[in-house]
């Protein structure tokens, strides 16, 4: 006898498809954290093999297709995720905030650095500026402040929905630290582990998408050019002593940040349940 073979018919398709979107609303965090590292890793992974430059930018979309297209998926609509981005009549406390907390950050990396006799030198902060801002427009509008639609317009609200914003923050963190780990190796999950929680504030006290982009914007040209040593002092391969006070830096103003709201970080506090009553 000659085998039969069965071909899929248009309604076991659209009942896979059905069951393909169910789970996909029903866990949306998981959807999206798979879908952003299948996409930004398999980008990267062209651009480490010869792929060039255009490969590696447009894997740190990664994050934002994936949120676009589990809110599709989940039945979400694609205005209501991305108007934030355009959200900035905030209080101007906000606007400082998301442009001067990394510089303000690099100013105490510098203080300390003096304290342990490194050769830090306030007046190249001046011959650094042009650079600052060269890197602070890239990254505004072709590099990773562009990831910010995925981890705080779309991962974050999903995961305070159902966690503490400490909780929530921890879990999110991680996940966009060893997203950066092809970039920048094993260790490179930690300092996005730390930063989350600046954002997490940001965006709870905000919500606007525009600020936490902006401030992504300062983050990165701030890391490259704001400490304030000799080239071959500031920006060596190996984990040295610049490396340790700037992530010293970070997790002592992280820690200050969960102090001062409590644990909170910037999220009002929760609706009371409501009291159960007995039959």
């Amino acid at each position: 006898m000659k085998d039969v073979m069965t071909t899929p018919t248009p309604r076991a398709d659209r009942a896979r498809d059905t069951q393909i979107v169910k789970w996909v609303a029903r866990h949306q965090f998981i959807a999206f954290v798979g879908l952003t590292y299948g996409l930004s890793w398999s980008l990267w992974l062209v651009a480490a093999r010869g792929g060039g430059q255009v490969p590696f930018l447009l894997g740190a979309l990664g994050p934002m297709a994936a949120a676009a297209v589990v809110t599709v998926a989940s039945g979400g609509s694609l205005l209501a995720w991305i108007r934030p981005v355009w959200h900035w009549r905030v209080p101007i406390q906000w606007w400082l905030y998301a442009l001067g907390l990394p510089a303000l950050l690099y100013v105490v990396v510098t203080l300390v650095l003096k304290l342990f006799g490194s050769p830090a030198d306030w007046s190249l902060a001046l011959d650094r500026l042009p650079n600052y801002l060269t890197t602070f427009v890239f990254v505004l509008f072709l590099g990773g402040a562009l990831e910010e639609p995925g981890w705080r317009g779309f991962g974050l609200p999903v995961l305070q929905a159902r966690h503490s914003p400490l909780r929530a923050t921890l879990i999110l963190g991680l996940v966009w630290g060893v997203w950066h780990i092809p970039v920048y190796g094993p260790a490179g999950f930690v300092v996005p582990l730390v930063l989350a929680f600046f954002y997490t504030v940001l965006w709870n006290a905000t919500h606007s998408l525009g600020l936490c982009i902006l401030l992504h914007a300062s983050f990165t040209p701030a890391q490259d050019h704001f400490i304030l040593l000799p080239q071959q002092n500031a920006y060596t391969a190996a984990l040295d002593l610049p490396d340790w006070v700037v992530l010293g830096t970070y997790i002592g103003a992280a820690l200050l940040v969960v102090a001062l709201t409590r644990g909170r970080l910037g999220a009002g506090r929760p609706k009371p349940a409501p009291d159960r009553i007995e039959a």
